[in-house]
């Protein structure tokens, strides 16, 4: 070959490389070593690449052209769990090569297929020039996720060239040394100091400059002022102890869920070692948002009517929208909206409250589903119900009578803002879902006694659950009880596995994915709802508290010994699918509106696609385990 056509041969493939992750993002000199050894070769279809047999593989393959499947040993018969198709731009085998082991899967050209190769040697001194391609094969999901983030935002560049945005470190916020003070310093000192730098708010700190405490504009006419308090007392008696606070390297985004999540304005920012580094407040934040957080919680906390919640509803969404253009990642979203939401939910019982008499009557509402697992996306309906305990001497049937008709209020006042009436009547207006903690323990023994498919499909919904109003004890001691009741039932966890592993992920052996009729994947049914339901099963098993999936599998992960990056590649794929329902959903369209969880895979670009299958063969690792738990 003349000089001439092998530049011109490394030119084409540079080009092909540069088209596809993660070459795209190699480093010139890491990209040219890989063209300058890659080789084409053609592989008819039907014949094998690479097998176990072959030992350690001698070559890394990047198909340049057609179909590789990729077939699991011993698998007698080709089946969703055991086969998957690798298209152009997809490389294999990552682990075995670098662990120089055989390979677990037989690779056979599906079609007539061209595929680029590179020695075992020359991959692995790639692995050491580039930390793009080395960070890939460690990291492969987690790696394309950042890459897709990247993207997305780069739509908005204009945007974020005119503000900061919401993935800003909180010491990048921070505009000012803060004014702080010690817990014996006289409140009227502070205060005095506090009005001349026009502040709202004074840090108390111990010797070491680590907060004790915080006294803010707020807190100063029902603690100061009302209260008469001696202004020559220590401030130590009347700030607001063990503040609120992160450290430097959180963003603006984990600022504004605590914001949310507990009602608050400041956030103390402190250092690697606990000492105060400034204060971030609410305007400082959501200067960065055209619609600010303080607005919708002011919104949400002042209402007085449904009118103004509707309307607060609405600001929800368009902030969430915000979030999304900005690159923040779904599991911080759906919180971020979940937190939200709650406290919309929160002002809509107690604006009912004070239209019923439920005086002395102890009960909390609960949230069941995904906003009981902290998931809520834009689209969502309501699923919640009651525990409640009567007091003494009182009639237990007239109580009853007076939560339900309470509960009517509050289901009709949330469908007015968006959260439409669940279709299948899972509300705390139906009396079968308005029970005490003995009631709901009976009911769900029931479904564990005896679980024919309607009580599966009962436990999958109601074992999500939280409490939104109300004390926290009731449903703290649902949880244990549930634990140690399916804990020691072997036979009800093997029939929710049966059940979890109904719906497969939709990957093709040939193509890349399964569709639906109309062309698209429903992302709830045959994609979010894989993890969550195996992500439970394991919760049950091994006695996990949480009701959140990603905690779930954290944890049960954990106490399963299962590796720390496995799980993290299957959160990935979780996360991304929910980041591409949230991308689905609009503005505009009603809550639970028909196409808000549906894609058509040819509508992503091809970075997208790709972290798709991979979340797809997530999904099916996730299930083969669980297949394998229980010999299914």
């Amino acid at each position: 070959m003349t000089a001439t056509a092998a530049a011109l041969l490394q030119g084409a493939s540079t080009d092909f490389l540069r088209n596809h992750s993660p070459f795209n993002r190699m480093e010139p000199e890491a990209l040219s070593f890989l063209a300058e050894r890659a080789v084409l070769g053609f592989h008819p279809r039907g014949s094998e690449i690479l097998t176990p047999e072959m030992g350690v593989p001698a070559h890394f393959y990047i198909v340049q052209r057609g179909k590789v499947q990729a077939r699991q040993t011993g698998a007698a018969v080709v089946t969703e769990y055991a086969s998957l198709a690798i298209g152009p731009g997809e490389c294999f085998p990552i682990g075995a090569i670098s662990a120089r082991r055989p390979s677990t899967n037989a690779y056979v050209a599906s079609e007539d297929s061209f595929c680029f190769r590179i020695a075992a040697d020359d991959f692995l001194q790639l692995m050491q020039m580039s930390p793009a391609f080395h960070l890939f094969c460690t990291q492969y999901i987690a790696s394309l996720l950042n890459q897709s983030r990247q993207q997305l935002q780069t739509t908005f560049t204009q945007r974020a060239a005119e503000q900061q945005t919401m993935t800003t470190s909180l010491g990048k916020l921070i505009k000012q040394a803060p004014f702080a003070v010690s817990a014996e310093s006289t409140t009227r000192e502070a205060l005095e100091r506090m009005n001349e730098l026009q502040l709202g708010c004074v840090v108390v700190v111990d010797s070491e400059r680590h907060p004790v405490g915080v006294l803010t504009q707020s807190d100063l006419l029902p603690r100061v002022i009302l209260a008469a308090f001696d202004l020559d007392r220590p401030i130590g008696e009347v700030m607001t102890a063990n503040p609120h606070q992160l450290g430097a390297s959180a963003s603006a985004y984990d600022a504004a869920l605590e914001m949310a999540t507990h009602g608050v304005r400041h956030l103390l920012v402190v250092d690697a070692e606990g000492r105060l580094e400034g204060v971030v407040s609410e305007r400082d934040l959501f200067s960065l948002q055209r619609i600010s957080l303080r607005q919708i919680r002011a919104g949400i906390e002042s209402a007085a009517d449904i009118e103004a919640l509707q309307r607060a509803s609405k600001d929800i969404r368009q902030l969430a929208l915000n979030l999304i253009a900005q690159g923040i990642g779904a599991e911080q979203l759906t919180q971020f909206i979940s937190a939200l939401n709650d406290a919309l939910t929160r002002r809509i019982i107690e604006l009912a409250l004070a239209q019923h008499d439920l005086a002395g009557i102890d009960f909390s509402w609960v949230a069941f589903g995904s906003e009981g697992r902290h998931e809520q996306t834009l689209s969502t309906d309501q699923d919640n119900g009651i525990i409640w305990r009567a007091p003494e001497m009182a009639n237990d049937e007239q109580v009853k009578k007076r939560l339900l008709a309470f509960a009517g209020v509050v289901n009709s006042h949330l469908a007015a803002c968006g959260f439409p009436l669940c279709k299948g009547n899972i509300m705390a207006s139906n009396p079968e879902l308005c029970l005490t903690l003995e009631e709901w323990k009976a009911r769900f023994g029931s479904w564990i006694r005896e679980p024919d498919p309607q009580a599966l499909l009962n436990a999958s919904i109601f074992f999500d659950f939280r409490v939104l109003y109300g004390s926290e004890r009731p449903a703290s001691q649902l949880r244990t009880w549930l634990n140690k009741t399916v804990k020691g039932n072997s036979t009800f966890l093997r029939m929710m596995a049966v059940n979890a592993l109904q719906v497969m992920p939709p990957l093709g052996r040939i193509r890349d994915f399964v569709l639906e009729d109309d062309g698209s994947i429903d992302l709830k049914k045959s994609g979010a709802r894989l993890f969550v339901d195996v992500a439970r099963i394991l919760a049950l098993r091994t006695g996990v508290d949480s009701s959140s999936t990603v905690q779930r599998l954290r944890q049960a992960a954990a106490r399963m010994g299962v590796p720390a990056e496995e799980v993290s590649a299957i959160i990935d794929g979780f996360n991304f699918i929910q980041l591409l329902r949230l991308r689905s959903q609009h503005l505009e369209t009603e809550h639970d509106a028909p196409g808000d969880n549906r894609v058509n895979p040819d509508s992503l670009n091809e970075l997208d696609r790709r972290i798709l299958k991979e979340a797809f063969r997530q999904a099916r690792k996730l299930q083969l385990r669980l297949k394998l738990d229980y010999q299914l």
